[in-house]
């Protein structure tokens, strides 16, 4: 607010000054040129009368002359002091109208709507860095779990777009430099409302700086960054970055859990996915060799993966010299029949297109699919707008940047325990998968589960706190009974429990006892996280799923049962 009033007082000077001289010269005038009272005798207006007959005189209202009726000499001073007047609100005004449009006080004016914003907000909320396709998404994410944010990006035309969608909550945006650590603090980062900040910029050096501020100036919340290169990658781990993402490591690591364990990578594509969609399809990548078009990021995090598992690949590349590929590819764009059929396509299982390029992967995926119909394809897509296209071409498996990143930070944040369990499962071989799948499905059915957690402290689980410090025998099957009717179980099923000493159980026992402080990942249906709160909540339901007994807990119930004794 000091800033807009400076730049306002400071773009505004002279056009004051001129409307305080033209206010001074006609208040003087009227003062001393002399009128005539309604008696003939000679009359001079006092400062209060011309000070009040030049400021609607100015303003072109028009009351009439007052207190008496002027003489010529007063009239030709009024006609000169109307002109004076106007004249010098309209410069004024023009002034203002120009000030409006300066960019130096429009975004004064928007900074400080913005920290106004921030301020107000009197929940916990998220910085997010970056409004490009992974950012927007992550937003949308994070509003329809009733998730607070706060958005930061440099492109005025992406803080736009965030203006107009329609979030079902106010997000706050600002079109600033992230990496500045003034526009951090504008953003509620020393806040004690902020919880954490998402660096999603598309420069890792950025980001990087992001995570350096973050930490220096607030240490206690959680950093989560985008990182391309190993290089940003190692450095923003150096210094204790809660959780770094690279999305190409990502995405070959799940190609590798395919290719070894289907059902490990369903169960991941199950419970990243978005709660109430259909469940997708599994995937069964065949072993062999597999084509490689482009040795960048993805090409190289491909080929290690593929590697660790003993799958020969072959690669094409057209700037070997760059890339470092020079011993081991074909040089090519891969869009040519010559250049696959050269790499041996027509022998290959399967062909990952992985340029920065849309129109190139699509080519190659196409060419490829004449020569070799056969073939399990897989393509790299850089934007989103292309999902129309990428989806009429029919491929196995579509690696989009933006969606990896959204889905894995709202999995961090939604429920921290997600990411440790999916870590785990990828040592699992694929016959224990199918059998969790399998029981996963019979289940939530056939649609996308929701995912939460349970903590049973004192906090959170009230009821079973009391009862289990009360030394009562308390199983995850009875947990699980319906507070409705407990010879039914709602439709959830534990993922995981953590004990208060770090040790984890996947897929525990229903006949499991429960222990005070155990955390609980939980997947099922909607309705279930509901149903399960309030046993955890209530005693009275709690006693009715534990022994089948039902108390009065209310005064006037306790009475009545009292007076039917």
């Amino acid at each position: 607010m000091n800033q807009v009033i400076f730049l306002f007082l400071r773009r505004m000077r002279t056009p004051l000054l001129v409307l305080l001289a033209a206010y001074a010269i006609a208040i003087l005038g009227l003062v001393m040129i002399p009128g005539v009272d309604d008696q003939g005798e000679p009359w001079r207006m006092g400062f209060f009368h011309a000070f009040y007959f030049a400021s609607y005189m100015a303003t072109t209202i028009g009351f009439g002359e007052v207190p008496y009726e002027f003489t010529d000499a007063q009239r030709m001073w009024v006609v000169f002091c109307i002109y004076l007047t106007v004249s010098a609100w309209l410069y004024a005004f023009g002034k203002i109208v120009t000030l409006v449009q300066d960019p130096a006080f429009r975004q004064a004016v928007t900074e400080q709507a913005f920290t106004r914003s921030v301020r107000h907000i009197r929940e916990p909320f998220y910085i997010v860095c970056g409004y490009g396709d992974t950012g927007a998404l992550l937003v949308q994410g994070m509003t329809r779990r009733g998730m607070r944010c706060v958005v930061v990006d440099k492109r005025s035309e992406r803080i736009n777009e965030l203006e107009l969608e329609d979030l079902g909550v106010h997000v706050p945006g600002l079109c600033a430099d992230a990496s500045l650590s003034l526009t951090l603090k504008e953003a509620g980062l020393q806040s004690h409302h902020c919880v954490g900040v998402v660096a999603l910029t598309d420069d890792d050096h950025v980001n990087l700086k992001i995570a350096i501020t973050t930490k220096l100036l607030h240490p206690g919340v959680q950093v989560i960054c985008r990182a391309e290169h190993h290089d940003a990658q190692a450095n923003m781990a150096s210094f204790g970055t809660d959780y770094i993402i690279n999305p190409y490591d990502t995405f070959a690591t799940r190609l590798a859990l395919a290719l070894h364990s289907p059902g490990s990578h369903l169960l991941h594509e199950w419970l990243t996915g978005v709660p109430g969609s259909p469940l997708p399809a599994p995937l069964y990548p065949p072993l062999g060799t597999w084509v490689l078009c482009g040795y960048g990021r993805l090409g190289k995090a491909i080929r290690e993966r593929l590697d660790a598992e003993g799958i020969p690949s072959v690669i094409i590349e057209a700037n070997p010299d760059v890339t470092g590929c020079e011993e081991f590819c074909v040089v090519g764009r891969g869009t040519e029949a010559e250049t696959l059929s050269a790499a041996g396509v027509e022998r290959a299982v399967g062909i990952v297109a992985g340029t920065d390029d849309d129109a190139n992967n699509l080519s190659v995926v196409m060419t490829a699919a004449q020569l070799n119909p056969d073939l399990f394809m897989v393509a790299r897509q850089n934007k989103c707008d292309n999902d129309d296209v990428f989806q009429a071409a029919l491929l196995d498996l579509v690696m989009q940047r933006s969606e990896i990143i959204a889905r894995d930070i709202l999995a961090l944040l939604t429920t921290p325990l997600l990411e440790r369990f999916l870590t785990l499962i990828r040592d699992k071989d694929n016959d224990w998968a199918n059998e969790k799948v399998s029981r996963l499905t019979a289940v939530v059915g056939e649609t996308v589960p929701e995912t939460w957690l349970v903590s049973l402290d004192k906090r959170h689980s009230p009821a079973v706190f009391g009862m289990l410090e009360a030394g009562e025998v308390l199983t995850l099957n009875t947990l699980l009974r319906d507070s409705r009717n407990r010879d039914e179980q709602i439709d959830a099923v534990a993922l995981m429990l953590k004990r208060r000493g770090g040790d984890v159980l996947l897929f525990p026992d229903d006949r499991l006892e429960l222990q005070v402080e155990d955390q609980l990942l939980m997947a099922g249906s909607p309705h279930c996280a509901n149903r399960l709160g309030w046993v955890l909540q209530n005693s009275n339901a709690l006693r009715y799923v534990h022994c089948g007994e039902e108390q009065a807990m209310g005064w006037l119930w306790r009475v009545l049962n009292r007076g039917v004794a």
